[in-house]
Formats: structure tokens, sequence, C-alpha cells
């Protein structure tokens, strides 16, 4: 796996999550849990990414 996709997958994730636990407030009600979900499913691939890069 290529390491610098990995490196931008990873931050712009991050950076995803950050923005959506600032501004919470500011999203319809009907999309907080789709958001949320989808937030949650990037940082754990991202995670897993980085294990895996570690490990291989």
């Amino acid at each position: 796996m290529d390491n610098e996709s990995l490196v931008i997958f990873v931050i712009v994730v991050l950076c995803l999550g950050a923005v959506l636990i600032m501004g919470k407030e500011k999203v319809p009600p009907r999309l907080k849990r789709g958001m949320a979900l989808t937030a949650v499913i990037l940082i754990a691939l991202a995670f897993i990414f980085i294990i895996y890069s570690l490990l291989a």
C-alpha cells in the first residue's frame, strides 16, 4: 500500500471527524445519524489501515 496516500487519507478522515464534532449543532437532525455513522466507519478504516501498514 502506498504510504503517501495512506497518510493523506488518515489526515482527511481525522479532520472530517473533528469538523463533525465541532459542527454537530448546525446539522439537521435527520442527517446526524448518517453523518456520524459515515465518520465512524471512515475513522475505523483509517486505524485499520495504520495497523496494517505497521504490520506489513
